[in-house]
């Protein structure tokens, strides 16, 4: 039987890879910063190749002593493209989606798949997702992003996940995005046996209480203080839920415990709600702090399971393959890419669609936020050019070099 090997970069706890896992990935290597996620990693399959480090230093691993492999993934950082964020993009030294795309060049594998979070399919990004997907096409790979809502795959959570897929032009036709699973569970249905646990007679009137599924786990960074369930907005939601989201706590409800008590989570609860069971087991380590980041940051394993399994079926080539279609995510860089020289305003608004002259400044103005764009104004004319993409792509004399060590410390 053919083994199909996953090398799994920025892996985190271990959500993405248990995923792939149960999807019938064997890991070739798995690379991660964070000691205590290795650690995790380390304890629950001690057979599996741990890399600790920089993923983008050669000295921890080498891309290209994998060439081949079936599949390429990875959760890479976040805080570039979040909401709650400055949206900083290829601007950001935590930015590692476009040097992980690029690394596609050098291993080579089946596939691609990356995840992140919901900010980056948002209009300030347009430009940074045409960049990715013209990259794989012109390396041979079918590219194409879908923002999954895990509540959609069992998941009691509210939490959508920006996913890039990207097969060779042979496999492409055969993926087709998982279908919904139906409705999650609730987040009582989900915990009330962890609330009861400890003799707390109000774990089943709380539990019917907590008949909805849970907002978005926020793992949060280094950069910040102690867990706890994320900004107000979802600290009211879980107050609507019948939790206490200051803080998290180091075992459930007792039996002296008020029948009306508010509970806080522990560790264990929030893993259950990020996706972890029974069918999902997994064992965490570190303090509570590094347990609650491990488990906030990670993917949700039963999504990553759906995606591996689509993945896996198109590498087999299962299935009826369907027709190609072509998605556009930025006209106004396609057209500055295919130009050979400056292109003025009004060529710009044709070719692009676009019958607003503001809305081309506007879409110019968040272009220029990832991308050098060169202005030059001959005459009484005004003519664009794009320039180079300012994302890390393994360049030596990146700024993200020396801004990776000063920050080190902090990232997560």
């Amino acid at each position: 039987m053919n083994t199909f090997e996953v090398i799994e970069i920025c892996a985190g706890a271990g959500g993405q890879a248990l995923g792939l896992e149960k999807a019938g990935f064997e890991h070739a290597l798995a690379v991660e910063l964070d000691s205590n996620a290795c650690k995790t990693l380390e304890e629950n399959r001690p057979s599996w190749k741990i890399a600790q480090g920089d993923v983008a230093d050669e000295e921890v691993w080498r891309p290209a002593d994998h060439q081949g492999v079936s599949l390429l993934a990875g959760g890479v950082p976040c805080p570039p493209f979040s909401i709650a964020g400055k949206q900083l993009g290829a601007n950001d030294e935590r930015d590692l989606f476009a040097w992980a795309v690029e690394q596609v060049a050098v291993v080579q594998p089946q596939a691609l798949l990356l995840e992140n979070v919901r900010g980056l399919s948002m209009p300030r990004f347009a430009g940074y997702r045409q960049h990715v997907l013209d990259r794989l096409a012109q390396l041979g790979y079918v590219a194409d992003w879908r923002l999954l809502q895990a509540s959609d795959y069992g998941v009691p959570q509210l939490r959508p996940r920006f996913i890039l897929v990207a097969l060779k032009t042979e496999d492409a036709p055969y993926f087709h995005w998982p279908e919904p699973q139906g409705a999650p569970p609730t987040v009582g249905d989900t915990l009330v046996e962890l609330m009861a646990e400890r003799g707390w007679r109000g774990a089943q009137a709380w539990a019917e209480r907590a008949n909805k599924v849970a907002p978005t786990i926020v793992g949060g960074s280094k950069k910040h203080g102690g867990a706890d369930l994320g900004p107000t907005r979802a600290k009211r939601a879980w107050a609507e839920l019948g939790v206490d989201a200051l803080g998290v706590a180091d075992e459930s409800p007792s039996s002296e415990a008020p029948l009306d008590f508010r509970p806080k989570l522990t560790c264990e609860m929030v893993a259950r709600i990020q996706g972890w069971s029974d069918e999902y087991a997994w064992h965490f380590t570190g303090r509570k702090t590094s347990r609650y980041r491990q488990i906030g940051n990670a993917f949700p394993p039963p999504v990553a399971h759906a995606v591996g399994e689509a993945i896996m079926r198109a590498l087999k080539r299962e299935g009826t393959p369907r027709e190609l279609n072509s998605t556009e995510h930025d006209p106004v860089y396609k057209v500055l890419r295919s130009a050979n020289d400056y292109v003025s305003p009004e060529r710009l608004m044709k070719d692009a669609g676009i019958q607003d002259a503001a809305e081309l400044e506007r879409r110019l103005s968040l272009l220029s936020r990832d991308f050098d764009v060169d202005v030059r104004i001959i005459g009484n004319k005004t003519g664009y050019k794009l320039g180079n993409f300012r994302a890390f792509v393994g360049q030596d004399d990146h700024d993200r070099h020396d801004l990776f060590l000063k920050h080190r410390a902090r990232i997560s």
